[in-house]
């Protein structure tokens, strides 16, 4: 087992999903169990599937200073950064520290690959790329890294992660070591995915796509619902906010299972968890809510549940906000860890959307409509494909 870990403030966080912008459109949309998702109007080709949608990219250009980074991901990166003052916070960073002292680690499983797709779907009559889409670090996996510390004007290490759906919850990880070992002094760390062709077509080639809103831990559940979001926290030396809220823990793991499918046992998912509470320094029976990967996946959702129904008291809630917001994929990580926040500052549990006939796996852990409570632990599970497992343990500050 790890040892604990020096928790580290959480100054700023924000998050944009279908929802809506911000952390108000997420405590609304939650407190009023509405899903932002949709029947899909975003493919090219039909798809009979629903969709989380991020209204208004297509007419929210980036500064024309920025236009070098015009593309789908970065739009919605620029959005999301623009909620709740974090991109003054994350410019105001560099002041207490220099801005070679603050890292930037940001997960994605899609990057820009949309505009990738539309520049081969305009290709020239030469089979060139379109001109206005010959801009070579908008095809990389690095675009939203680039993008964000280039708008940040920050000048530290610059870090992306791309584990499926873990990316964006590892990055927390990422960011704890370069502290830990002095290489910087804070971390904007986040995740940014946004739809398109390649992750709609391909998850339904899987037969892993539901054609109804994704209803996890169901037992009628038929498939997962995409999503598009993102979202940013900044990670700084405690002392620096010591009433902020903590990370206190993470934990990650392997499966080497299977390409797509979890261990039948959850094997690496409980070693996640396990290290986490251990890094944390805190045992299960102090949890308070656990916001769940939950995709609605048969095997996923048969997997965790019968985790949590092992591993924890029957007072400890949990639930998924998938139905909500959709399997965001890359961003997910991020944006539950973002719910995960807003559960210990509102002592608010979120409903587990869509479900009317629960797995028998669950226990009585889950939540299954809103409840009121005050939270000062929570965790965020976050279990991508190849077994990349991660699990983030959050704890209120010292004056909650």
């Amino acid at each position: 087992m790890p040892e604990p870990m020096l928790p580290l403030a959480i100054t700023a966080f924000t998050a944009t999903t279908a929802l809506g912008p911000g952390l108000k459109a997420q405590s609304d949309g939650l407190a009023a169990s509405r899903s932002g998702l949709r029947r899909n109007d975003f493919s090219h080709a039909p798809l009979d599937t629903w969709i989380g949608r991020v209204d208004g990219l297509e007419n929210m250009p980036l500064p024309v200073d920025a236009a070098v980074w015009e593309c789908r991901n970065n739009r919605l990166a620029w959005l999301a950064m623009n909620q709740d003052g974090f991109a003054d916070a994350a410019r105001e960073a560099p002041r207490r520290h220099g801005s070679e002292r603050v890292a930037v680690v940001m997960g994605t499983s899609t990057a820009s690959i949309g505009a990738t797709e539309q520049a081969y779907r305009t290709l020239t009559e030469g089979g060139a790329f379109p001109q206005d889409l010959q801009r070579r670090d908008v095809h990389q996996p690095n675009s939203l890294t680039g993008f964000i510390q280039a708008v940040l004007g920050l000048q530290g290490p610059a870090l992306t992660i791309a584990t499926a759906c873990s990316s964006s919850a590892k990055v927390f990880a990422a960011a704890e070591r370069l502290i830990r070992l002095g290489v910087v002094d804070a971390a904007v760390v986040g995740g940014v995915d946004t739809l398109c062709e390649s992750v709609l077509f391909g998850f339904n080639s899987l037969e892993l796509v539901s054609s109804e809103p994704c209803r996890p831990f169901d037992v009628t559940r038929g498939g997962i619902s995409i999503g598009e979001a993102g979202g940013f926290a900044l990670l700084e030396r405690r002392e620096v906010a010591p009433d902020a809220p903590r990370l206190a823990g993470y934990g990650e793991s392997s499966d080497a299972h299977h390409m797509s499918t979890p261990h039948p046992e959850g094997l690496g998912a409980e070693l996640a968890l396990r290290d986490a509470l251990a890094r944390a320094g805190l045992d299960a029976s102090e949890v308070d809510y656990i916001n769940l990967h939950g995709t609605a996946s048969l095997k996923n959702d048969e997997v965790e549940a019968a985790l949590v129904a092992r591993s924890f008291r029957a007072e400890t809630r949990a639930s998924s906000t998938k139905g909500f917001t959709g399997h965001t994929l890359g961003a997910a990580g991020i944006v539950e860890a973002a719910y995960a926040l807003l559960a210990i500052r509102n002592g608010f549990i979120p409903g587990n959307l869509n479900a009317s006939q629960p797995d028998p796996a669950c226990g009585p852990q889950m939540a299954w409509r809103n409840e009121r409570q005050p939270v000062r632990v929570a965790l965020s599970n976050s279990f991508g494909f190849g077994g990349n497992n991660a699990c983030l343990a959050f704890v209120a500050g010292e004056r909650a």
